[in-house]
């Protein structure tokens, strides 16, 4: 718990380079801070997110269920358009999708050879919630519903589009008037025209990331001071408000199966492995520019968030050292 925050940093220091825009956000013992390194950058600096999203979409998700707006076990074809009704979801549930064990692939039929032109800056710029929909007939799930553990970007823009439905409002408006507003998150948008810094791959400026049919899966964009209020909302929901959300905040990190072959559990989105007297729920995030990881303990009582602008890989060595930056830190604790 004595550990400063410059050997905090120091592991992944090493990971990017120096000219790249790094905030890590940490909460031990409730207190909060956030750390900054580059120029041009502060703790109100916008990263874009990437499939970090994915776990606001799974408490929207679990908020949604404690309104009593929606059910788990809900069918997805309950929430699509008339005429984007495939015979396979009666089938899929908003669990599966949610616990990636819908079977659906990882992208729509066709998305990577439409998106090779610009795979290298805005791969989903051009890929509208009217073509995802018209794609989903063509879309074969590759396993049984609940069967598989299969990630998948489309399973999680899918819930965010049923969501979106459920609420009667845009996914991009549900997570700010949802999640925004009662937790402060005055810097959490998927506006892609809005200030945030630029992301860089192999040393190049990328564009803004833009996933105008995807949002769910990955279009959030995000401050160090709000990520790391969003994680210490997970840690203790007992202010939170409304009673929904404070709800949402606990279940959504309950396992709902464990993956085959390495024990690890999966909850609603968040990755959980278990570790001797706690657990380390996490996941990371990529875009064409920039790398997140988000990972807490509710047992330690710890958070952390690293947040860069640059493109490492979600499998690269920024996430790994990110991830056992948290395990550090729940140990000592």
């Amino acid at each position: 718990m004595s550990e400063s925050p410059a050997r905090l940093l120091a592991p992944l220091l090493r990971t990017v380079p120096s000219a790249g825009a790094l905030v890590v956000g940490t909460v031990r013992a409730g207190e909060s801070s956030v750390v900054c390194r580059g120029t041009a950058v502060d703790a109100d600096s916008r990263f874009e997110l990437g499939s970090v999203t994915k776990t606001f979409t799974a408490l929207l998700l679990a908020d949604a269920v404690a309104r009593g707006e929606a059910r788990l076990d809900d069918p997805l074809i309950t929430y699509l358009p008339p005429g984007a009704r495939p015979r396979w979801s009666s089938a899929v549930t908003l669990l599966h999708l949610a616990t990636h064990t819908s079977g659906l692939p990882r992208l729509p039929p066709g998305t990577v050879r439409s998106a090779l032109p610009a795979w290298y800056s805005n791969p989903y710029a051009g890929y509208t919630e009217r073509r995802l929909f018209a794609l989903l007939g063509r879309t074969r799930p590759h396993a049984r519903p609940g069967t598989r553990v299969l990630y998948s970007n489309l399973g999680v823009a899918l819930l965010g589009h049923a969501l979106a439905r459920a609420a009667g409002m845009p996914y991009p408006d549900l997570v700010v008037a949802r999640l925004g507003v009662p937790l402060g998150l005055t810097m959490t948008t998927c506006d892609p025209n809005g200030p945030q810094l630029t992301g860089y791959l192999r040393g190049r400026p990328r564009p803004p990331w833009d996933m105008p049919g995807l949002p769910a899966a990955g279009a959030l964009r995000s401050s160090g001071t709000d990520v790391t209020r969003y994680l210490a909302a997970h840690l203790d929901p007992s202010g939170v408000r409304p009673a929904s959300l404070a709800r949402a905040l606990v279940d959504v990190r309950r396992p709902r199966l464990i993956c085959p072959g390495g024990g690890d559990r999966l909850c609603l989105v968040w990755n959980l492995r278990v570790r001797r007297g706690h657990d380390l729920i996490f996941h990371g995030g990529a875009t064409r520019g920039f790398t997140t990881f988000v990972g807490f303990s509710p047992q330690a009582g710890v958070a952390l968030a690293a947040l860069v602008n640059r493109a490492t890989g979600d499998r690269g060595p920024f996430i790994q050292v990110a991830y056992d930056t948290l395990r550090a830190l729940a140990d000592g604790a």
